[in-house]
C-alpha cells in the first residue's frame, strides 16, 4: 500500500498492476494522434523527440517507426527496463525525473496522456515546464497532452468495478483539494492492495499562468487528438503546443 501521497506515482506506476489495469488503452488512437501531431509540427525527417514520462514506451516506439530519433524518459525503473527491449540506434530509454532538465536539446518534447500534474508542490510543476524549455532547441516545440479537467469532473464516474486478467479492481473517483482522485483497491494472491492516483485539476488558465512564470509561449490549444478547436465545456482533451 502506498501511504506517502507525494510519491504515489513512483510506487503505483512501478507495479505490474498499473499496466494490467490500463492494458486496454487504444494504440490505434495514440498512433493516429502521433501521425497528426508530428505532421502539424513539421518535425524534420530524422528529427529528435523526447517522450517525457513515456511509461513502457508505446508512443516512443511508434514515433521511432515514423523515422524520428526518440528518447523515452520515465521515473519508473520497471517501465524503462521493459521499454529497453525495443531500443535501437535511434530509440533510447532512460530513467529520469521530469522536474530536472535532460541536458540534451530536441526538436520536440512530448508529455502525453495526462502525464503532468502529479506533484503536491507547485514549484515542481513549474520546474517541469522550465526543464522542458531547456530541452528544446532553437526551432523546437513542446506539447503537453492533458485532460480537460472541466469535462472530466462533469463526467466523473464515482464508482466502478473492472475485471482484468482475473483481478477485480474497485475504483472510486472524486475531487478533493483541487485534485481529481482515483482510489484503486484489489486482492491478488491472498493479499489486499490499495493505491491512489492524484492529478491536479489544471485548467487552461492554470497552464497559462505556469507558462508565463516559466517564460514559455503558448502557440496553439486543441481539444482532441484530431487537433480540433478546444472548447472548455465539451472537449475531452487539452492539447497545448508551446515553446
Amino acid at each position: 500500500m502506498t501511504t506517502e501521497h507525494t510519491k504515489w506515482f513512483s510506487s503505483w506506476f512501478d507495479t505490474p498492476f498499473y499496466h494490467i489495469l490500463y492494458k486496454d488503452r487504444d494504440d490505434t488512437e495514440a498512433h493516429a494522434f502521433m501521425d497528426t501531431l508530428t505532421e502539424y509540427l513539421n518535425i524534420p525527417e530524422g528529427g529528435t523527440i523526447l517522450d517525457l514520462a513515456c511509461g513502457k514506451g508505446r508512443h516512443s516506439v511508434y514515433l521511432n517507426t515514423l523515422g524520428y530519433d526518440v528518447t523515452g524518459a520515465d521515473l519508473s525503473g520497471n517501465s524503462i527496463a521493459f521499454a529497453k527491449q525495443f531500443e535501437n540506434e535511434s530509440l533510447h530509454f532512460k530513467v529520469h525525473d521530469m522536474c530536472k532538465p535532460f541536458n540534451q536539446k530536441f526538436d520536440a518534447v512530448f508529455n502525453l496522456f495526462t502525464s503532468f500534474g502529479y506533484f503536491d508542490e507547485d514549484i515542481d510543476n513549474l520546474k517541469t515546464i522550465k526543464s522542458i524549455k531547456k530541452e528544446l532547441n532553437a526551432t523546437g516545440f513542446a506539447v503537453i497532452d492533458f485532460m480537460n479537467s472541466n469535462f472530466v469532473i462533469d463526467n466523473l464516474v464515482p464508482e466502478e468495478m473492472k475485471v482484468v486478467d482475473g483481478i477485480t479492481f474497485f475504483l472510486r473517483r472524486y475531487v478533493r483539494d483541487g485534485y481529481i482522485v482515483k482510489d484503486i483497491e484489489f486482492d491478488h494472491d491472498g493479499n489486499s492492495f490499495a493505491f491512489q492516483e492524484r492529478v491536479r485539476a489544471f485548467s487552461l488558465q492554470d497552464f497559462e499562468l505556469l507558462f508565463e512564470k516559466a517564460g514559455v509561449y503558448l502557440l496553439d490549444v486543441f481539444g482532441d487528438y484530431k487537433l480540433n478547436k478546444f472548447k472548455p465545456e465539451t472537449s475531452e482533451r487539452l492539447v497545448m503546443i508551446f515553446k
